[in-house]
This record gives structure tokens, C-alpha cells and sequence, in this order.
């Protein structure tokens, strides 16, 4: 889905709605639902950042073009959630190694990197993709 948006701010929910062809009620299940979290003026009037329009694309994009319904979009943005602080608990251990070797390394009166295989390529781990099928009970 192409970005509709033409600079940063807060809209207001009817701007939203018409800025993605919505009714406002949607905009208003999404939210009761977990699947938005816009934020409040003072006034109590919702306003939705840029961080919360390229949510509701997402959500959007599950629900029009791959008609995933509202508790598989809570699902799959819980899971991508989950998905991200992994990638960034990864990336702070990997962070932490490189910074572990260089230190011992260092100690050790070694040039950094002077150890180290240097790598050709690299190294992919493809994701397996099973298909689960589900069976009902008579």
C-alpha cells in the first residue's frame, strides 16, 4: 500500500478517515481492540502519528489485501512485536560479544581483528515455513 502521508504531525481520526478511505467507527474498533494506541489531546480528541499511520497501513494492508480478520491482525502484530525486541536483544548480544573480544583481544596486545577468519559470504539461515492443518472434531 503506497504512503498517503505528506509530512510529520498528529492527525485527527476524521483526517485518518478519509486519508485511507475508512469509516472513523474503524478507526475507533481498531483502537478498542489493542490494534491502535493513538494519543490524546487534551481535549480527549485522538490524534495519530506517523509511527501509527504506518501501523494502520500494515493492519490495513492484513485485512483489505490478504483478508486476515481482527484477531489474526492482533496475532500477527503481536508477533511481530515480539519478533522485533528478539532482533533487538540479538543485536545487543552480538554487540556485546564484538565488544567482549576486542577488549581481550586489546588485552591480550593483539591488533583487532588479527585473530578472525575472515568470511567470504555471508551466512543466510533460511526461515522454515510449515503449514499446520487443522482438523475439527465431530
Amino acid at each position: 500500500m503506497a504512503t498517503k502521508r505528506k509530512s510529520k504531525g498528529a492527525y485527527m481520526i476524521s483526517s485518518v478517515a478519509e486519508m485511507y478511505e475508512i469509516h472513523p467507527q474503524t478507526l475507533r474498533l481498531y483502537e478498542r481492540e489493542g490494534l491502535l494506541r493513538p494519543s490524546r489531546s487534551e481535549g480527549n480528541t485522538r490524534l495519530y502519528t506517523d509511527e501509527d499511520l504506518e501501523r494502520l497501513e500494515f493492519i490495513l494492508n492484513l485485512a483489505r489485501d490478504l483478508g486476515v480478520n481482527i484477531a489474526g491482525i492482533a496475532i500477527v502484530l503481536q508477533m511481530r512485536e515480539r519478533m522485533e525486541e528478539m532482533n533487538r536483544q540479538m543485536q545487543g548480544f552480538v554487540d556485546y560479544v564484538r565488544t567482549e573480544m576486542l577488549t581481550r583481544m586489546q588485552q591480550q596486545g593483539q591488533a583487532p581483528g588479527a585473530g578472525l577468519v575472515p568470511m567470504r559470504r555471508p551466512v543466510v539461515v533460511p526461515l522454515k515455513v510449515t503449514a499446520v492443518k487443522v482438523s475439527k472434531k465431530k
